[in-house]
């Protein structure tokens, strides 16, 4: 599990208050499709906001699903809305000699 500092966390959710949701889990809820398209948006931004469309009375317990599924971490549930954060990964070069 990934170690944020507070003020991080702060930082993120300043970030999420000006985002638009990137994907809305419908009724079809979190399907290997659904995860496929949030793991491939994690790999290019790592803050995401995710809207629930359906499943409302169900996103306390599958937001913290959501980041277990996709190796990030939950900064915040607000209402409909979670952001999750994954940290992109850290490209090696191609060439390396050591």
């Amino acid at each position: 599990m990934l170690s944020l500092t507070n003020a991080q966390i702060r930082e993120f959710k300043a970030r999420g208050q000006l985002m638009k949701p990137t994907l809305k889990v419908g009724k079809e809820g979190i399907t290997p499709e659904f995860l496929a398209a949030l793991n491939e948006a994690l790999k290019h931004n790592e803050l995401l906001k995710v809207k629930f469309a359906e499943l409302k009375d169900q996103k306390k317990e599958l937001a913290p699903q959501l980041a277990e599924k996709t190796g990030s971490q939950l900064i915040m549930r607000v209402g409909n809305v979670v952001l999750l954060y994954r940290p992109k990964p850290t490209a090696m070069p191609e060439n390396s000699v050591e």
